[in-house]
């Protein structure tokens, strides 16, 4: 059944996703002025882009070299371009700015948008020197000699330039290779920026890598360097009827606010639900929801194979009994982790991520909410790791908190192991998991073994949570009411 949403129903302004580095003042507010004097007026989600994507640090320099946007077709990702253009050609004084598109199409179009705000603009106009329209030439240069240039990846342009900003638009379409042309050519700038925006990927059909790389620093939120932006739906959320996470529902109204920040301003409710009804599951999902189909680096994975882990992938996959939940903090306390194991009705375990989020401060009351909703066998904690300092608050809480000995710490991470191992485990798929065990590393404990902290560069909060979970699962008694436990 199509469900037509109220016209009242407006899009998220601040993504789902958002790491941003630390600043100490933004120009993103002079960007935005300035286009609003071409008659560029933009909406509450553009003006955040901007604002912190021109962040600066002390001193002057940008406190992000790079800048990632993931959000959904026509909800105005290109007048967020537009407006720093503007700003880099305008206000900063940036020599070359290089923006790249996948097709010359795009590309040309782009310039075209740019090229009309300018000319609408006497006090912009009036400040260009040349304008170049010849195929594959497009561009803008002032009479201070700055200019923004406009060019398709396909023809392996862009080599040979140096950019203060560079621009990679659809960067769903990004092969490595254009990446390592660009890149260079940022070196010798004293305060280079670099820009990835696209819509969800899908690895079948075109090279996504460096954007799924990109993607997964955002994730983090670990990177000091990485303006991370993305709306988008969890895409398990609401896999099934009955979940311990909030629902991403695909077909609901307030999913499509979530992944869409110009619903209700640019995209109505009615076309999306005639979106809904004639796409593909898959390609609604993509297109319209942010859910892309990401790869993984093939790097690292050097505890259990990429092959292996994506075999056990079940995207219907589902606890029907006892469940056991676990909690994990990154040792610099900026990410929390709380993830859960339960038996599906097959006998298989299951696993999924429950909340992943930055700071601590949230972490004892959704798990005192878990408890209340799911009763389940086992809250487990590491008492010395960094998430050890959740126990007492959650014990005064009336929550009883299983915690593992050293020797029990091994013994998870080598159950967990053989689970996945052996094809006894399912999950599904979620991009922290992947990330974590993509460079997850072990480290010597005793005769045993568990998840390496130090040295490793992801954050495994996730992974470490679920391997606790897992045992929390298989080891501690279950209520001898089952239907507590029941799905």
């Amino acid at each position: 059944m199509t469900i037509s949403p109220p016209d009242v129903l407006t899009g998220w302004q601040e993504p789902p996703i958002l790491s941003i580095p630390p600043r100490v003042s933004s120009a993103g507010l002079e960007a935005v002025d300035l286009a609003a004097s071409a008659g560029l007026v933009l909406d509450p989600w553009q003006r955040l882009v901007l604002e912190h994507a021109l962040g600066e640090r002390a001193g002057g320099k940008w406190a992000a070299f790079e800048v990632g946007l993931i959000v959904s077709r026509q909800n105005g990702k290109g007048s967020i371009l537009e407006a720093r253009e503007l700003a880099g050609l305008f206000l900063f004084g940036e020599r070359l700015i290089l923006h790249s598109a996948h097709e010359f199409k795009t590309a040309q179009e782009a310039f075209r948008r740019v090229l009309s705000l300018i000319e609408n603009t006497p006090d912009m106009d009036r400040r260009v020197l040349r304008v170049r329209t010849s195929h594959g030439e497009e561009g803008i240069e002032l009479r201070g000699g700055q200019r923004l240039r406009f060019v398709a990846r396909s023809t392996g342009s862009g080599r040979g330039f140096t950019g203060d900003c560079v621009i990679l638009d659809e960067a769903y379409n990004l092969p490595d290779a254009s990446v390592d042309a660009l890149m260079p050519t940022m070196s010798a700038r004293p305060n280079p920026q670099l820009w990835y925006t696209s819509s969800a990927p899908d690895r079948d059909l075109a090279p996504c890598d460096q954007l799924a790389r990109v993607r997964s620093r955002g994730l983090t939120g670990q990177d000091a360097s990485l303006a991370f932006f993305e709306w988008s739906i969890d895409p398990h959320r609401g896999e099934c009827k009955e979940s311990c996470r909030d629902h991403d529902d695909a077909q609901s109204p307030e999913s499509w606010a979530k992944a869409n920040p110009a619903l209700g301003y640019r995209i109505s409710g009615e076309h999306v639900a005639r979106e809904q009804a004639s796409m593909s599951a898959r390609g609604f999902l993509r297109e319209r929801l942010g859910v892309g189909n990401y790869p993984v680096d093939g790097a690292g994975w050097l505890v259990i194979g990429q092959a292996v882990w994506r075999s056990r992938i079940d995207l219907g996959s589902r606890s029907d009994g006892a469940v056991a939940f676990s909690a994990d903090v990154t040792p610099d306390r900026s990410m929390g982790a709380i993830s859960v194991a339960g038996w599906r009705a097959d006998g298989l375990l299951h696993g999924e991520v429950v909340e992943h989020a930055r700071g601590t401060g949230w972490m004892v009351n959704r798990l005192a909410d878990l408890v209340e909703r799911w009763k389940p066998s086992a809250v487990v904690i590491d008492g010395a790791g960094p998430a050890g300092s959740l126990i007492k608050p959650l014990e005064a809480r009336g929550i009883e908190v299983s915690v593992p000995t050293a020797r029990e710490v091994g013994q998870a991470c080598s159950g967990f192991y053989d689970a996945v191992e052996q094809d006894r485990f399912r999950h599904l798929g979620q991009a922290p998991l992947d990330a974590a065990l993509a460079g997850a590393e072990k480290r010597t404990l005793g005769d045993a073994w568990a998840w390496a902290r130090r040295g490793v560069s992801v954050d495994i909060s996730p992974l470490v949570a679920l391997t606790l979970a897992v045992w929390g699962l298989e080891t501690q008694p279950v209520d001898a009411d089952p239907l507590d436990n029941i799905w």
